[in-house]
């Protein structure tokens, strides 16, 4: 019984350490989006950093990719750059490919 009780504990660990792993590499995601997008914008460096956390907190508003597209897709529209959701989308999965690079690189 200790067996089994040893390996569900570690299954419980190691499932708490992926959906960190998980949540810090998205919030570094949304992170270089709303630096790419703050760059789009003409955003000086200090509005450049306070729109990328705006991104970061806006993936809280409800589950999945929507809340920080629509961010972004309004966001862009307003500052009179041209951008569609799919070019929002391909930058998206970019980034999310970028990010899980830092990461790795971090790690060794």
């Amino acid at each position: 019984m200790t067996d089994f009780n040893d390996r569900e504990r570690a299954f419980e660990a190691k499932f708490a350490r992926d959906e960190e792993m998980a949540f810090r590499v998205t919030a570094r995601r949304n992170r270089l989006l709303g630096q790419w997008a703050a760059e789009k914008m003409g955003l000086t460096p200090e509005e450049t950093d306070a729109y990328a956390k705006e991104v970061v907190a806006a993936d809280f508003e409800e589950a999945g990719d929507e809340d920080v597209i629509r961010k972004l897709l309004g966001d862009l529209t307003s500052a009179g750059v041209e951008m569609d959701d799919s070019g929002i989308r391909t930058a998206l999965a970019e980034k999310l490919v970028e990010a899980r690079r830092q990461f790795i690189e971090e790690a060794t």
